[in-house]
Formats: structure tokens, C-alpha cells, sequence
């Protein structure tokens, strides 16, 4: 493909049901957002700037409770952390002599879980020239769709219940666990989800506060070593 056939692909990947699943958990972020007394500007900037419904949650509702600029910008930036490992292991696979950086950094801006999933899931039956544009073309469609119905979803706050809300919020992390698990055929993802199911709340009863990085830490490191030989 040309890397605007690339593109294309990636476009029309991200417009069918990724599209539409991050459509409503951000229809929730914003209704979600007016009915906190968050403003319309400012729910709008943070899909743009943030780009990640935990981080922008704790931004909505830790301003709410008037807590203080710095325990606000240290709690988002902590919980976007978790997009350096996907960064650190996307980007070798993005790279191309000639390429300018400029691009790479346009990358990194709009990654998400799920075009991070999709990616590592289409890189291998791709050229590495057409990476980076069927990247940015999915990347790029799923961060408008997620601005135009985070405006939406402001609109739209009187008509949504508080349960259904949180409901809609939930519904794009359900879908990158079940990209996750699409291929079977590799195991090891599937077996961290499971042994980090089970990890996380057993770590709970004794950490709480921690339960899900120690949880998770627990789960993947169990995964690799079980799945081993197979990646040898």
C-alpha cells in the first residue's frame, strides 16, 4: 500500500466498532463532566490534551472536590504513566529511515489502549512503511470521534441517567480487553488477563491502594514465565 492507502486503512478500521465503543464512553466522560459543573471548554481540552478517560475522570472529579492544582496535575500524570511501556514498545515498530521525527512525536500524542491493541495486533501482516499512516489514520479518527462526542455527551447530560453514564464509560475498556484476547493463538496475553484477574483482588486484602499495578505486575510476570518455552 501507498501511505495514503495506508491511511485509509487505518481510517477505516478506526470508524466501524472502535469508533463507536469510544464514542459512548466519551458521550459518558461528558455528560458525566456538565453534571459535575465541569465546563464545556474545559471537558473538550482535556479529550484533547489528556486523551484517557482515567486520567480525565480524576481531573473532573478531583476539581470538583476542590482539591489543589498540584494534587491534580501529580494524580493525571501518574495515571497516564501507564502509556510509556505502550510507547516504548510501538515505536520501534513505527520507525522508518527518512521518516521526520516531527511525525513520531504526532504518534506518540494520539496513542491510546486501543489504537495500541489494533497496532500490535495489524503491524505483523503489514510493510513497515505502512505503519506510521495506518497508525495515525485510526489514531487520528478515534481522538475526533472522541472530541466531537465529548461535545455531545455535554449536550446530551440531561437526558442520561447517572447509571447509564457510568455504563457508557466502561464500555471502550471492555473492548480493548477483548482485542486483547481476539488471537488466541497467542496464550500469554490471555493468561496474564486471567492470572491478573485473580492477582489483583488478592492483593487488595492486603494493599489496597495498589491492588492493580501489584495485581497486574503479578499477573504478566506469572504469564511470561508460564508461556516461556514457547516464546524460546
Amino acid at each position: 500500500m501507498t501511505p495514503r492507502e495506508a491511511w485509509r486503512a487505518g481510517f477505516r478500521e478506526a470508524i466501524g466498532a472502535p469508533s463507536w465503543l469510544l464514542g459512548i464512553g466519551f458521550i459518558g466522560f461528558g455528560s458525566l463532566a456538565q453534571s459535575l459543573g465541569f465546563s464545556l471548554l474545559h471537558a473538550a481540552l482535556s479529550t484533547v490534551t489528556i486523551w484517557a478517560l482515567p486520567g480525565q475522570l480524576l481531573l473532573v472529579e478531583m476539581h470538583t472536590v476542590g482539591a489543589p492544582f498540584v494534587a491534580i496535575l501529580l494524580a493525571v500524570t501518574f495515571s497516564s504513566s501507564r502509556f510509556l511501556p505502550l510507547a516504548v514498545t510501538l515505536m520501534p515498530h513505527l520507525r522508518v529511515p527518512g521518516v521526520p521525527a516531527w511525525r513520531y512525536y504526532a504518534a506518540g500524542q494520539v496513542l491510546a489502549m486501543t489504537s495500541w491493541a489494533v497496532a500490535m495486533r495489524r503491524f505483523p501482516t503489514q510493510e513497515r512503511p505502512e505503519r506510521l499512516p495506518f497508525f495515525l489514520g485510526f489514531a487520528l479518527t478515534m481522538w475526533i470521534v472522541a472530541l466531537l462526542c465529548t461535545i455531545a455527551g455535554y449536550a446530551l447530560a440531561g437526558s442520561l441517567p447517572g447509571p447509564v453514564r457510568l455504563a457508557f464509560i466502561f464500555a471502550n475498556p471492555l473492548y480493548f480487553v477483548l482485542i486483547l484476547t481476539a488471537d488466541l493463538r497467542g496464550r500469554m496475553v490471555p493468561l496474564a488477563l486471567a492470572l491478573g484477574a485473580v492477582a489483583g483482588p488478592l492483593v487488595h486484602l492486603v494493599l489496597p491502594a495498589w491492588s492493580v499495578i501489584f495485581g497486574g505486575l503479578a499477573g504478566g510476570t506469572a504469564a511470561f514465565f508460564l508461556t516461556r518455552d514457547r516464546h524460546d
